[in-house]
């Protein structure tokens, strides 16, 4: 699936979430996979991180910002809202 896909869908089950709510990646990748999810949390986790790198989600650990380039154990989703 294309990582466009992902990103779009990362975007779209963050934003419904609250504001300070986040989402797993492994809730993205059972909503577009559900046979095969647990094969595709790196092609999900991979995505997430250009999100957050475009300043677009937040990935945390424990409620925290992590270093992307250093994530070990699970991490959560949080929607960026855009500024007007």
């Amino acid at each position: 699936m294309a990582n466009n896909v992902i990103k779009e869908t990362i975007l779209s089950m963050s934003a419904q979430r609250a504001p300070d709510k986040t989402v797993c990646p492994s809730e993205i990748a059972r909503a577009m996979f559900p046979q095969d999810w647990r094969k595709h949390m790196k092609e999900v986790r991979a995505a997430a991180v250009e999100l957050q790198q475009a300043g677009k989600v937040e990935i945390t650990q424990k409620g925290e910002p992590v270093d992307v380039n250093n994530i070990k154990g699970p991490v959560r989703i949080k929607f960026i809202a855009p500024r007007s």
